[in-house]
């Protein structure tokens, strides 16, 4: 019954709200697509993104790409490292790409390593965008301590340590862009997801600390909060392909969140995300947490279910 209250509630509100998403959506269009921004001139020549073999990293550094920043691509697996690097080449060869092999759920070595290879490259742009979300939604108590080790270290030490490698350098070039993806569950405590969220929230506040201490450096500090992208990482998300509107591809996302870069310092990324995030953070905090843990629920039993048909 209070699921379905709830439901209900938030059909109303978003039916009470929908002049006010048009104008959301009319201004967002706006601020993203007008006096378009020359990434290389404002932030410089190279770009480096983590994450960078799969999903939203490898679109992002795609567009990078298209517009002759080159890439440092990071990610554990070498021949997608290769791959992707290869694929990049093919839709601009004018570009300079490095691959770095590194596993951010290791020791800190790893992050010795990439400062090494990194010391000669004028970083203009940091994309902390590796991260890590179990198979499905879980209880608490079901995670391995590997998993809830890896989401730590991934989640939040690798972009920590990451942003520390290049902000002084930034700082004393008085330029430079860093982007943080956090989500959009960043906001609000996330049953079933709870590590995951928690991590999210360490990015969104971690990076709003930062922008206070070094925006007056000239420096471009940005939050991209999306909610589910079609990607691998929310498989689990039973016909997440048929609603592209509210779920996008991430070479869609990437398009629509890099012509924010030097825009806008917080977002989701996608116009329609920023719709949802506002509904989000206006509801009552114990309404959005009851209603999204029933989504989630339910996902879950989704996932179960057919892995178990798959199965047997």
């Amino acid at each position: 019954m209070i699921t379905i209250t709830a439901g209900l509630l938030l059909f109303c509100i978003i039916l009470t709200l929908h002049p006010l998403i048009i104008l959301i959506h009319s201004l967002w269009q706006i601020a993203c697509n007008s006096n378009p921004i020359d990434l290389k001139r404002t932030f410089g020549d190279w770009a480096v993104v983590t994450g960078s073999t799969d999903g939203i990293g490898k679109e992002y550094a795609k567009e990078l790409a298209k517009k002759d920043i080159n890439i440092v691509l990071i990610s554990r697996c070498l021949d997608k490292l290769k791959a992707t690097k290869n694929e990049i080449h093919l839709l601009n060869t004018n570009i300079q790409i490095e691959i770095i092999q590194a596993d951010f759920s290791k020791n800190r070595n790893e992050i010795e390593k990439i400062a090494d290879k990194l010391k000669d490259i004028p970083v203009g742009i940091l994309v902390n965008n590796v991260g890590k979300l179990t198979e499905y939604p879980m209880y608490f108590g079901e995670h391995s301590r590997t998993d809830l080790w890896d989401i730590i270290n991934i989640n939040i030490a690798a972009a920590t340590l990451m942003t520390h490698l290049v902000i002084e350098k930034m700082k004393k070039k008085r330029r430079g862009a860093i982007v943080n993806v956090s989500s959009g569950i960043d906001t609000i405590p996330m049953p079933l997801m709870s590590i995951y969220a928690s991590s999210k929230t360490f990015i969104r506040f971690f990076s709003e600390a930062i922008r206070a201490e070094y925006s007056k450096y000239g420096l471009t500090i940005q939050t991209l909060a999306p909610y589910y992208i079609d990607t691998k990482m929310v498989s689990f998300v039973d016909g997440i392909k048929k609603r592209p509107l509210i779920y996008p591809d991430a070479a869609t996302y990437a398009k629509s969140a890099v012509n924010t870069l030097g825009k806008l310092n917080s977002t989701a990324g996608y116009w329609i995300h920023d719709v949802l995030r506002f509904i989000v953070i206006i509801l009552p905090r114990w309404l959005t947490i009851r209603y999204i843990y029933s989504v989630i629920k339910e996902e879950r039993d989704n996932y179960l279910k057919s892995n178990k048909k798959n199965n047997d």
